[in-house]
Order: structure tokens, then C-alpha cells, then sequence
């Protein structure tokens, strides 16, 4: 998918994808709840400077696991700092590098640290953090310190350098559907080139895996002096807290994967519902207009309005649109910006003055869209998070069809969106040109041992669908379900008081929710 939608759509919508797609975040308020009795966490909260708190899982690892972090002010109350990883923890006597840490302090006595993650991947975590008080509500705030993490190779954590950003402006602009044979050479050209950058960007590169960074984040358990982890992970931050559950079953305090990803998945299931998730949300919007207003620009129904929809987007692959400045929106560009509003249903109607104006031939709106969804700012960008994306999910998982393999794949793909069906057809391709392959073994990730796991899934959830959240509760050995009636993406602080309360009670006092709950 794609990734993260800024932190200035963060606390509108946190763009975090798995794999060609991105992700954000909204609700439907429900006041219905599943009967049942709750059950008690296993785990007591997280105790800090615990005696076996700093322990390793090795000799070796001990320098890392012993680090004490030296907190400094930084912008307002705010506190930042480093902590030092192996690059490659097979050889942990070689070269290091240092991730980027935030903490909010509790606003009032805190009851341990809770680590968040915002997904992607690619996002950088300290900028969530940084954001907690409108990702996260008074209750949290109030109980936990709240320490973000820029994952290794992204934020200021040694980030990947693929390719210029002229670069990646050309690369997000390209045609994501090409339709002829000159395209589709271009379109291999492009992917071939940002795979190469990818390789050649430094011995970093090749140690970005999600198996990595959740070997990282048990150091910083260690670090914080805390015995088990409490954590919040959203989107692809569920597939992060998974895998440290895997790694770490006895250091698992609370988890709440919100938004979860299905963990068993390859490339291509994925991408499948995926595609599918973004056709259930653009339908959704598009009733949602012709349900609110005396008459949808858009059209009168929903066939009629995904018909302008896909005429607009006709128009702009053979014309691009004007923006007012140097750029114009093109056709790679006006998908990205109709996609990142729907990951939050609180911005559909920004979504709706952009096509509005869009249709009128002004480009300037979806391409503003487009750039928060790429982190793109009007000096270029304000973080790597497309490159590491690439890297991170082709770490991963390498596999990829050739590029004159992917019409094969149209019929499912258009089955599951006629909308951008296509589009997630050829994102298949993305590893094709990536030659670098993690030295860390696949995971088949159960989390036996582990204390009760939260996980959460959106019935009309855009990039990660709820029967992902469903597998995934069902796989780990002791997950719990906590399903939300709405849209958008994830389920916490978007509107609904029965998932809010759900989680806050799970992560501060231990009450796990009936499985499965349904709000």
C-alpha cells in the first residue's frame, strides 16, 4: 500500500498503508455493545526500573538493552532524545544507528509509557507523538507518557535516500494505470530506477524490515525501564505490534492494534482487498453526497456519480489540470488526492470541493491533497516516507508479477474496484525492480504466550478492510476483537464512545472487552 497521510491530515487522517494504498482514520458513532462479561488482563501494568526490566535476550545485546535515555527539551513541553540500535542484529559488535524518540509527558501521574505507532510504512512516530493531543483522548493523556519512534529509515532514524525529489515528484505524478506500450515502458523505467536508489542508498537500506524495527522496539521497552510493552499501533503498526508480540510474547503488556492488517496475507490478496476497501469507501461518499445535499454534483446516483468520477480522471491522464503554480495535477497525482480523504469521513467534503473544482478545471485543491498524502511541502519533502515505504514492504516481501504479466491480474482486480482496480493491479509490480532481500527469516506470527491482544477493524475501513482485523484476532494466540460500525480508517478517537472507552479502560486499567465486542 502507500502510507501515511502527514501529520497535518494526521489529526485528520494518519495515512498508513500496506502496500500501494495509504490510510487515516474515522468513525460512526454506535451506542450498540456485544453482551458478555470482560475479562481481566493476565499482565500487570507496566512496572518501571523493574529489576529484569533491561535484560537481554542475549549477552550481545546488552550494551543496547542497558542504555538509559537522556530526555532534553524540545519544542514546548515536549521531549526528545536517541537510542542506539544494531544495524544488523546478527551482528550486534558491528555498526549502530539511532533512532529518533519523542515523548509527550503525562498530563497527570503517569502509570508507565504508552509507545505509538502511526503506520505506513514509512511514517515517522515521533510526529505522532508529537500530535497526541488529537490522535489520542484526556484519559490516555492524562495516564501514560507518550513516546513516538521514528522507525529505522525513516523520520531522522539514518532515513532511506532513493531518489532526487524531482525525482519522486515525477514518480507520484506518473501514470499509476498505464495504457499503452509507451507507458508501461515508462512506468517499468520509473519502478526499475527507484528499486536501484533503494539498494544504493547505504547499508541501512537492507535492514529496515518490520522484523527489525520490532526488535528495536523491544530495546526501547528496555530503555524506558519498563517490563512489558503497552502500545498503540495504527494500520501498518498493527502488523509491527504483531510481530513484536511474536518476538517477545512475554514482554507484552497491553497491545491495541487498531485498524489491523491480516498478518497471512501475500501481495496480491492484499492489494485485492484493499482495492476493494477504497471502492466500498468512494461508493460510500458518493451516497453520502447524493443522501446530504438537494442534488450531488457528482450525479443522482451512485453509478452516475462514480461515472463522473472516472470521466474526471479520463480528462486529467490525457490533459493535465492547472494548478495556478509550476506544478500541474496529473494524472498519478488526482488519484492520491481522491484516495487520502477517504481514509477520514470528517473530510469528505474536503474531498468534495476538490472534485468540485476539479471538474471546473482547476487542479490546485486534489494536488494540495496529493502532496499531504506524500508528505510533500511547498519546499519539497517533509520526510522520506515514500522511499521507506517502498523499502520497508519490499523488505518484507520481495515478490512482484512482471510488468507484462499484470493484465492477467485485471479481471480480479476490476471485480474487486472497478475504480482502481487497475491502479493496484500494477502496484504488483513495485519490488520488481528492488534488489535488496532482508537477512531476517519469515514469521509465522501466532504470539503464543503473549498477554490479551486488542485488535480493532472499521466495517467500511478504506486500506486495512475489517475481515483483516478478524484474521488477524483469530491468528494471534490471544487476540481479542473490538469491531466498529463506521468509515474510515481505524477505529480509536473517531466519534464512537463504545471503542474509545473499550480501549482506554483495556490499556489503563487492564479490562479486556468480551471477544468479540461490537460497536
Amino acid at each position: 500500500m502507500k502510507k501515511v497521510v502527514a501529520v497535518v491530515l494526521v489529526v485528520a487522517m494518519v495515512l498508513l498503508a500496506v502496500g500501494t494504498g495509504a490510510v487515516v482514520i474515522w468513525s460512526a458513532f454506535s451506542d450498540s455493545t456485544s453482551s458478555g462479561p470482560s475479562r481481566s488482563s493476565e499482565q500487570a501494568p507496566s512496572a518501571r526500573d523493574d529489576a529484569d526490566a533491561r535484560e537481554a535476550p542475549s549477552a550481545a545485546l546488552q550494551p543496547f538493552y542497558g542504555q538509559e535515555i537522556g530526555w532534553s527539551a524540545c519544542e514546548g513541553d515536549r521531549e526528545c532524545a536517541t537510542l542506539t540500535v544494531p544495524v544488523d542484529y546478527s551482528e550486534p559488535a558491528g555498526d549502530t544507528l539511532d533512532l529518533a524518540l519523542l515523548r509527550v509527558p503525562a498530563a497527570g501521574r503517569a502509570q508507565g509509557s504508552l509507545v505509538v505507532n502511526p503506520g505506513g510504512p514509512g511514517a515517522p512516530g515521533t510526529d505522532y507523538a508529537a500530535a497526541a493531543g488529537q490522535v489520542l483522548r484526556e484519559p490516555l493523556l492524562r495516564a501514560f507518557d507518550v513516546v513516538g519512534f521514528d522507525p529505522r529509515g525513516t523520520g531522522e532514524s539514518s532515513p532511506v535516500d532513493c531518489i532526487s525529489d524531482d525525482d519522486l515528484d515525477a514518480y507520484l505524478a506518473g501514470d499509476p494505470d498505464p495504457d499503452d506500450a509507451a507507458e508501461e515502458e515508462q512506468y517499468a523505467a520509473d519502478v526499475t530506477a527507484f528499486g536501484a536508489g533503494c539498494a544504493a542508498a547505504g547499508e541501512v537500506a537492507a535492514h529496515v524490515s518490520t522484523i527489525e524495527a520490532a526488535r528495536d522496539m523491544d530495546v526501547l521497552r528496555a530503555a524506558l525501564g519498563e517490563s512489558t510493552l503497552t502500545y498503540l499501533g495504527a494500520s501498518y503498526g498493527t502488523k509491527l505490534g504483531a510481530t513484536y508480540a511474536e518476538l517477545f510474547p512475554e514482554r507484552v503488556g497491553r497491545l491495541v492494534l487498531d485498524g489491523a492488517v491480516d498478518v497471512s496475507l501475500d501481495n496480491r490478496q492484499l492489494g485485492l482487498e484493499q482495492a476493494a476497501g477504497f471502492e466500498t469507501a468512494l461508493r460510500a461518499y458518493v451516497q453520502n453526497c447524493i443522501d446530504t445535499t438537494e442534488s450531488c454534483f457528482l450525479g443522482d446516483t451512485v453509478e452516475e456519480g462514480l461515472a463522473t468520477i472516472d470521466g474526471l480522471l479520463a480528462d486529467i491522464e490525457e490533459s493535465p489540470l492547472p494548478t495556478g503554480g509550476d506544478r500541474d495535477l496529473a494524472i498519478g497525482n488526482a488519484f492520491y488526492g481522491i484516495v487520502a480523504p477517504l481514509y477520514n469521513r470528517d473530510y469528505w467534503f474536503v474531498l468534495s470541493a476538490a472534485l468540485g473544482r476539479a471538474l471546473d478545471g482547476d487542479g490546485q485543491a486534489l494536488l494540495e491533497l496529493a502532496d499531504l498524502y506524500s508528505s510533500r511541502g511547498q519546499d519539497g519533502y517533509t520526510d522520506n516516507s515514500t522511499e521507506a515505504n517502498v523499502t520497508i514492504n519490499c523488505l518484507d516481501d520481495p515478490s512482484s508479477v512482471p510488468f507484462d504479466a499484470v493484465r492477467d491480474s485485471y479481471p480480479a482486480y476490476e471485480e474487486a474496484s472497478p475504480t482502481f482496480g487497475r491502479i493496484f493491479a500494477w502496484s504488483l509490480t513495485t519490488c520488481r525492480g528492488f534488489p535488496l532481500r532482508s537477512t531476517e527469516e519469515p514469521l509465522d506470527i501466532r504470539g503464543e504466550g503473549a498477554a490479551p491482544i486488542l485488535v480493532t477493524g472499521t466495517t467500511r475501513d478504506p486500506a486495512t478492510p475489517l475481515k483483516w482485523a478478524e484474521a488477524l484476532a483469530a491468528q494471534l494466540d490471544s487476540g481479542v476483537l473490538l469491531r466498529r460500525d463506521g468509515d474510515g480508517h481505524t477505529a480509536y478517537n473517531s466519534g464512537n464512545e463504545c471503542v474509545d472507552t473499550a480501549i482506554e479502560d483495556y490499556l489503563i486499567d487492564g479490562t479486556v472487552p468480551a471477544d468479540p465486542t461490537d460497536c
